[in-house]
């Protein structure tokens, strides 16, 4: 029987959304739901950033709204656990936290250049929520 949820755990999760993803050696940030630039002021939403501003992107840029996918079906799958610990496999939660962490490393690799360094700071993030609060899960679901 699965241990009953614990919903300090789906609040970590939400956290992340408000944390800086890739931090940028320009002061640029890139969040979960877009890009942030202090000098001037702008933001640029995910969906802009998408539809509006980028056609065509290369496939390293395509990484971040990937890990943005990735994270909300983990959150989402979380937010499941809520209703009961039936109704969400850990398993599933963890390996996509784990997956959101590798595209966003993926997206900071691609942003870096020389002269510009992007830090992946969500993919840490992410990683060690991973590891936190599922590697019981993950562990047992790679190593029966």
């Amino acid at each position: 029987m699965d241990r009953p949820t614990d919903p300090r755990r789906l609040l970590a999760l939400l956290a992340l959304f408000f944390a800086p993803w890739t931090v940028l050696s320009t002061g640029d940030f890139v969040f979960a739901w877009g890009l942030a630039t202090f000098d001037p002021v702008h933001v640029t939403t995910l969906p802009d950033y998408l539809f509006v501003y980028t056609s065509g992107l290369p496939n390293r840029l395509l990484a971040w709204p990937i890990a943005v996918s990735l994270y909300l079906l983990a959150v989402g799958n979380a937010v499941l656990g809520q209703f009961g610990p039936d109704w969400e496999d850990r398993r599933v939660t963890g390996g996509l936290l784990a997956l959101a962490g590798a595209s966003d490393f993926w997206f900071a690799l691609g942003m870096a250049r020389p002269g510009l360094l992007a830090v992946p700071v969500g993919s840490v993030l992410l990683w060690i929520a991973a590891w936190w609060f599922h590697w019981s899960d993950l562990r047992t679901a790679l190593w029966p």
